[in-house]
């Protein structure tokens, strides 16, 4: 039997704290900076702890990182544009906006990995694939927003100066630097990975409450009707049953082995919770982020719980059948 996830209840208590007492007033400045210093500083640390060495392994194997990459940022925007194509009133806009954020998202890196571990798949071409999915995600994804969800909203976020100034100054820029100091600071990194798990988690819910704070001011759960979260929620639940079918019979039909198939599914239908509410918090209006994030919130733990299970699946099978040395 599967335990609750430690962070998925705290997210929904820092939801809870946001509904009740939002922060106003004069907090509301001090808790826009504070999101900012932690974003950087958070993806600061992913630079400092990404190892050159994993960026390196497994780059020969270009066909799956292909089909993984193309998973990531070709199939899920159409499939999240067909879904809203064929039931466009069955969301509210903001809802929709959400579910095509993430779809633009690039793929999570621990638990593709320790899945695909799990499973006893691909280990190195998994850690090669997700490292390359945020790698280019930081670029890929704020372009995909401008293109994707402004062209079906008609207003949505679109790539303004200001927006592409943000992005390098909060993102990329403390990225670059944690990699550039990665050979002085990495070992440090690595050996203290459960602290920094639990600083990158801290980080993501004072975004998740200054976001929270924001939309529950703007009158969000006077907006969001129980009936739309439950939508919501089987949308979330049909879009990741397509990416793991899709990715499943799709490895299968182009003739990859059973190891890198484990690696494609569970690379290859994956969305990143660390990244994406920091990523949002910059490209979106303040007003809008705690709507906007709700349907990844529930895409990611949606995701984990099946990857689980899967996982587990995978590697029971692989114990009745010898992989390939």
């Amino acid at each position: 039997m599967l335990k609750p996830d430690p962070f998925l209840l705290a997210l929904v208590a820092t939801v809870a704290l946001a509904s009740l007492l939002p922060c106003r007033g004069a907090a509301v400045p001090v808790f826009a900076w504070l999101t900012i210093v932690v974003i950087a500083v958070m993806f600061f640390m992913q630079g400092a702890r990404l190892s050159r060495a994993a960026v390196m392994a497994g780059l020969g194997h270009w066909r799956l990182h292909l089909v993984i990459l193309g998973c990531t940022f070709v199939l899920f925007p159409l499939l999240g544009l067909g879904l809203r194509a064929l039931a466009p009133a069955l969301l509210t806009q903001g809802l929709w906006l959400g579910l095509l954020f993430v779809c633009v998202l690039p793929s999570t890196v621990q638990s593709s990995i320790a899945f695909t571990s799990i499973a006893r798949g691909n280990v190195p071409a998994a850690v090669c694939a997700a490292t390359a999915s945020n790698l280019l995600g930081i670029v890929l994804t704020p372009l995909l927003v401008g293109v994707v969800l402004a062209g079906q909203t008609g207003h949505g976020p679109g790539i303004s100066a200001r927006g592409v100034l943000d992005i390098v100054l909060q993102l990329l820029l403390p990225f670059l630097l944690g990699q550039l100091l990665q050979p002085r600071i990495g070992g440090w990194a690595h050996r203290n990975k459960r602290l920094l798990s639990l600083s990158d988690r801290s980080s993501i819910l004072i975004v998740v409450y200054t976001a929270f704070s924001a939309a529950v001011t703007e009158g969000l759960w006077h907006k969001l009707a129980p009936a739309q979260f439950g939508l919501m929620f089987a949308v979330d639940a049909l879009l990741l049953a397509a990416v793991l079918l899709a990715t499943r019979f799709g490895a299968r039909w182009l003739g990859f082995d059973r190891e890198d198939e484990i690696a494609i599914v569970f690379c290859g239908s994956k969305k990143t919770l660390a990244s994406g509410v920091p990523m949002a918090n910059v490209l979106f209006p303040a007003a809008m982020v705690g709507q906007v994030v709700l349907p990844l919130m529930v895409f990611h733990q949606l995701q984990l719980f099946v990857c689980a299970v899967m996982a587990r699946r995978y590697g029971r099978r692989a114990e009745a059948v010898p992989l390939r040395s």
